[in-house]
Order: C-alpha cells, then structure tokens, then sequence
C-alpha cells in the first residue's frame, strides 16, 4: 500500500519533485525523461530507511533468538554463554541479510529478502547435542553447519533450475501456506510464547495481544503515507507502552546486559565433522533451500520484480556462503525469515536498502547486547498481534496469486487443494508425523515444504508428464475431420 504523496515547490528556483515509487522524490517536474529506478532498487530518505528498517528488526527479533535460546538451554549453557550464542546469531543474521539485498558478484538475491536463524534445524541439533553430551555438542552442530553450507553453496546454480516447477498455480499454494503456517506462531505469542511463561495464555495476554492488533489496524486506517507504513511500529509501540501498566514488560534484561561485545571466533571450540550430523543437517539445509526458493519467488510477486532463476540462484549463494560462514562466529543456518515478507506486502515499500539498513541494525544488536535488550522489550503477545497481520498479509498475497492462476480448471483445483491439506496435517497435528523416520520429519514436519513438495510433485504429473503425448493427440483429434 503505496503511501498518496504529493510534489512540493518551495516557491524558489528549485521545482516541484515528482514522487517516484514508494513515495520517494524521483526526479524534479519538467526534467527530460530518463531510466525508471525500480522501487526495489530505491534509496530512501535517511529516516525512512531508519525507521522502516527498525520494524523489519521487530517483526524478526524473537524468530532470531528463539533457535539460539532453545538450542543453549539444550546444551545447558551459563546465562553469561547463552547471551553469546544469542548476539552471534544476530550479528550472523544481520551480515546474511547485508549480503542478501546488497550482493556481491553473483552472491545474494538483490531483494529486500531478510535472512535469519533457520528453525528446521533446532529439532535436529537438540538431538546431536543429546548424542554428544554438553561439551561436544556445539563444536559437532557447527562442523555440520559448514559442510551443509557449502552444500547450499554448491548446489544453487542446480537447485535454482526447479523454478519451471513453479508456475503461478504452484506459488499461490506454497505462498498461502506460508502465511497459513506462521499464524499459529502468532497465536502462540499472543498467549505468552512458551507455556513457562508468567500468565501465559491469561485474559492480561490475549488481551494485549488484541489491542496490539487493534492498533495496527487503526493506524493503518487513520494514518496516511509515511506514518501509515509505519503502522506495524506503531502498534508495536503503542502494545509495550500498555504492557507495563499491566505487568507483562519489565527493564531487568537491559539492566543485566553487557554494553558492548565483539564476536569471538570459534568460542566454543574448533568444529569437529561428524558424519551422522552431517548427513541430518544436510537434509534440514535442502528443506531451507526449498523454503527460500519458495519465499523468493512470493517476494518476487509481491515487489513487482519476479525471480528469476539467476535470482533464486544468487539468492541460495547468499544462504550457503552465509551458513558456512556463521558457524566461525558462533550462529547457526542462515535461511529466508517468511515473516518479514508479510511485512513487505503490508507497508507497500520495497526497497532492499530499507531491509539492508534492517541488516545493519541486527549487526549492531549483535555487537551491543544492550540494544538486542531493548528491542526484547517488547513482550511476546505484542509481537503476536501484530503477527496476525503481518502473517494474514502473506495468505492473502498467496490467495490473490491463486486467483490470477486460473482455478476453473480441475487439474489445478485438485492439486491446490489436495497440496494445501498436505501442508495443514502438520499445523493442525504436529505430532502426525512422529512415528516417521528423522529424515522424513525432517520435511514433513514443515507445512511449507510438506505442501511445496505436494504441489510440485502434482504440477508434475497433472501439466508435465505425457504432456507432450496429450498434446499430440489433441492436435490429431482436431485434424481428423468428424464423422458425418
């Protein structure tokens, strides 16, 4: 939702500014036409970048920390390790989404694509770290984190060339998923976020929760350009400020915090390369790269700029290199954050700069656990009603691609809905599956590769197998004159 701005002539000798894409100045009025800045490659203003950077942070914040978090108290770190491990995945995740939408050669998808902590892999690396006892289990997760970006690495310019498997009716589905399958997580930071929670699931919470959602709501209503695509921040704000009266939000994390910290390579130990590691998490990176090729292709459709198969390639790089590397500092899988695209389709701003200046901020977050600290403030059922909006946002993207994919056909009909029941077994059973081999939870415990795959899978037999052999026959049917 592009924000109504108008030019502005300040009465001088300098004419009024014709607004470009997005709401930023493109040219002056009257100047000689020349190339169109695709609202993807746009620099906004200094404080629009700031500020719409900082609600890309918010909407992603606890999806960072929450793997870190989990994966430390598995191990059973110290306080003082597991803020280590907390501040390496944010600084990892920031320098991943730096080379997502700024790019180096021919590494990072050029989108304004946020890259983060993978959670397919929290599951599996609890189990190494139970295998290998608290004192190994960190230096064996991260050899199998590197030798599985490599991987990734390898494998993009190969894994790229499914996209002819992606035709719209295929995207709609795994895009509606996407949106589908986060919502539950929403609604679980609506309640508190864990179960060990203070209050979780109280009147206090879901209450919060619902004013938060109110607040997006309105402000997206009422305001009007900038302030409107400011709407998610907004709410966010104005959620925290009404969580303390109630007791739901406190400063004891910010005053326990450290200032300032640097990352220290390989602190836990030097990687050890384990081979049943390796295999596991290679298997949890295929389901990442399945997943990012999925969110790129709705991200292309959402900015107006569709991805390519140089894109989904250059994009995978980015997640590759970025995984291999983050082990060195302490993080873990770096893949694609499908929240963030929610928040994309519910601003209306696409720039990369504005996600890229979101990368600058988690580098900072990483290097000052004090700022990681006060972004935590805000509590997990304010985080959950915005959430219902921003994951709403991304079904409804994903429902509007279905629409233009041509559903009167039964072919298509069947393979959206049958695809689409594949992907809910695991979000309204989560533990359907857990009587499978690891290698099959793996994939199946994740409605959007679950549903991804059952969508290709049936896209294959419906409009590619003896597609050539029906083409054929219709065209001799049509020249075979009808009997009189």
């Amino acid at each position: 939702m592009a924000p109504s701005n108008t030019g502005s002539n300040d009465g001088g000798s300098t004419p009024a500014r014709t607004p470009g894409p997005d709401g930023a100045p493109a040219r002056p009025a009257g100047t000689p036409p020349g190339p169109e800045v695709h609202p993807v490659d746009q620099l906004l203003p200094p404080v629009r970048l700031l500020t719409s950077g900082l609600q890309h942070v918010a909407a992603m914040y606890a999806g960072v920390v929450a793997p870190p978090l989990i994966v430390g108290a598995g191990v059973g770190l110290s306080p003082a390790e597991l803020a280590l491990l907390i501040s390496a995945s944010l600084f990892t995740a920031g320098l991943a989404t730096l080379l997502q939408t700024i790019g180096i050669r021919r590494i990072g998808a050029r989108l304004p694509f946020v890259n983060g902590v993978s959670f397919a892999g929290v599951a599996p690396m609890i189990a190494i770290a139970k295998e290998h006892g608290p004192k190994d289990a960190l230096p064996v997760i991260f050899g199998a984190v590197i030798v599985a970006g490599i991987l990734c690495l390898l494998a993009a310019p190969y894994f790229c060339k499914l996209i002819r498997f992606f035709p719209p009716v295929v995207q709609g589905t795994v895009i509606t998923l996407i949106g589908v399958s986060l919502l539950p997580v929403a609604v679980n930071w609506a309640r508190g976020g864990s179960p060990d929670a203070p209050g979780y699931g109280s009147t206090k919470a879901i209450g919060l929760a619902a004013l938060t959602l109110g607040a997006v709501v309105l402000g997206n209503r009422l305001l009007r350009g900038f302030w409107q695509q400011l709407s998610l921040l907004v709410g966010l704000a104005v959620g925290t400020l009404l969580a303390f009266p109630l007791g739901l939000a406190d400063f004891g994390a910010v005053h326990e915090a450290r200032i300032f910290a640097l990352p220290s390579p390989f602190h836990f130990g030097a990687p050890i390369f384990d081979a049943a590691a390796i295999a596991s998490l290679c298997i949890v990176m295929v389901v990442a790269m399945t997943e990012s090729t999925a969110d790129m292709l709705a991200l292309g459709r959402i900015v107006d700029r569709e991805a390519d198969e140089k894109t989904l390639a250059a994009g995978l790089r980015a997640d590759g290199l970025a995984t291999a590397v983050s082990p060195v500092l302490n993080g873990f899988a770096a893949s694609a954050f499908a929240q963030n695209i929610g928040l994309v389709a519910l601003t209306g701003i696409r720039s990369r700069f504005v996600v890229a200046t979101g990368g600058g901020l988690l580098v900072l977050l990483g290097l000052f656990p004090v700022l990681g600290a006060v972004v935590s403030l805000v509590p997990q059922p304010v985080l959950g009603g915005a959430g219902i909006v921003l994951f709403g946002t991304v079904a409804a993207s994903g429902i509007r691609t279905l629409a233009e994919a041509g559903l009167d056909s039964g072919a298509n009909t069947v393979l959206v809905s049958v695809s689409l029941g594949v992907g809910i077994v695991p979000i309204a059973a989560p533990t359907f599956y857990d009587a499978f081999p690891e290698a099959a939870r793996t994939l199946l415990h994740s409605g959007i590769s679950a549903g991804c795959v059952a969508a290709v899978l049936l896209n294959l037999l419906f409009h590619h197998l003896g597609a050539t052999r029906r083409a054929a026959a219709e065209g001799s049917s049509d020249a075979t004159p009808s009997p009189s």
